[in-house]
């Protein structure tokens, strides 16, 4: 008997078969009943699942919200960073949030989405708080799966991973790259589950890359997923130390950086 039907959620899913219940279909129906006209999204979308990188953009008063998003759920703001006009959406925790959120981003008219986010840290690079250029994630949780068959990691796509690849070289605070944890119940971080990451090589733990990557791979949309690595579990008195303005700071850096990365590989 194959392993996967011992496991209902595994058992039952037919990846090559189209959904019937589309993101396109749900902004159709929500732009009806809040009179909202279609409008495209900005070509680069940000999700802060913290919060924080948005707080400061309002703060600061560099972001504005966008009057025709028309998700039930979130509300999208806009912001210009040296030329470039990206979205952003805050408080898109977890996976199966994040997912259905970048359906919708895409959907609008989103070209690259950039998913920038706090994890633990697993293994010890340097003291946090600094970033992880993911490229590939263990998937601890159950949206990947509605994605893609089976398999211990989803990954980011192997052409997105080039483009960034040396962008991050001299960058202040480091952007490592490697693995991370993603899991859907952060309480659950068990010692034995965080040895098996440790041994395997995993850099943190966070909640949205594997599904992300998942989405990415399935639909041929480009995602990009950074851990920012800011505790270790509260394991620690004074953890969770983000940097200046909640780490929004340099999380903002990160975002330029991808994104002008993004749009120069465009215009070759």
């Amino acid at each position: 008997m194959n392993e996967d039907q011992n496991t209902p959620i595994l058992s039952r899913k037919h990846h090559e078969r189209e959904s019937v219940f589309t993101a396109e279909n749900l902004l159709r129906e929500a732009r009806r009943q809040k009179s909202l006209a279609a409008e495209r999204v900005p070509a680069i979308c940000v999700l802060d699942p913290d919060g924080d990188i948005l707080q400061n953009l309002i703060e600061s008063r560099r972001a504005k919200p966008a009057a025709n998003w028309a998700c039930y759920h979130t509300k999208l703001y806009t912001f210009d960073d040296e030329g470039i006009r990206l979205g952003i959406v805050a408080h898109v925790v977890g996976a199966s949030f994040a997912v259905l959120v970048a359906e919708e981003l895409f959907a609008a008219g989103c070209e690259l989405l950039i998913n920038i986010t706090s994890a633990g840290q697993i293994t010890q690079l340097q003291p946090p708080p600094y970033f992880v250029l993911i490229e590939r994630a263990l998937r601890d949780e159950g949206t990947s799966y509605h994605y893609l068959p089976p398999s211990d990691y989803s990954e980011i796509e192997e052409q997105n991973l080039g483009v960034f690849a040396e962008a991050f070289a001299d960058f202040t605070p480091p952007v490592h790259r490697g693995a991370t944890w993603t899991t859907d119940a952060p309480f659950r971080e068990t010692v034995e589950a965080i040895q098996y990451a440790r041994e395997q090589g995993i850099l943190a733990v966070e909640m949205e890359a594997a599904a992300l990557y998942a989405f990415s791979q399935a639909r041929g949309k480009p995602v990009v997923c950074f851990a920012h690595v800011t505790n270790q579990m509260a394991s620690i008195e004074g953890d969770f130390e983000k940097g200046t303005a909640g780490g929004s700071y340099d999380a903002l850096r990160v975002i330029g950086v991808a994104a002008r990365t993004c749009l120069s590989r465009k215009q070759r």
